[in-house]
């Protein structure tokens, strides 16, 4: 059971971590096993998307992230509930659409049977850095 704030920080960087690798090196095991089912996403286009239609985008190579970089992250604790906002340099591609750009995210983990997994994300565009 976790209970330390610094450790629960700890977990959660290290969640950051192995989520933006998962992403960076296409592992659908690793993204299936850290996104909840029922997770919620709003892209920086303003798409909704859920975790089945990330999950297939990524399988069927619409969606994928050749080099992700990250800057500026901070973590809000809110009991089982942890709420990253973190700076995102992405290259890859979306569909038929080239992606190198810098975007701000925020993403809100939840502690669910004592693992954390990805309840929400939702990113901008940064234009002024």
């Amino acid at each position: 059971m976790i209970t330390d704030q610094s450790e629960r920080k700890t977990q959660i960087v290290d969640c950051e971590k192995k989520l933006l690798k998962a992403f960076e090196k296409k592992d659908l095991t690793v993204i299936d096993e850290m996104l909840h089912d029922d997770a919620l996403f709003v892209y920086p286009n303003g798409q909704k998307v859920t975790k089945a239609m990330v999950m297939e985008n990524y399988k069927t190579g619409n969606s994928e992230m050749t080099s992700i970089t990250s800057s500026d992250q901070i973590i809000s604790l809110i009991e089982d509930t942890a709420v990253v906002s973190i700076n995102l340099a992405l290259e890859g591609k979306y569909f038929d659409q080239t992606i190198k750009s810098e975007f701000r995210y925020i993403r809100v983990w939840k502690l669910v049977d004592e693992a954390w997994k990805v309840i929400a994300v939702s990113g901008v565009p940064m234009v002024n850095k």
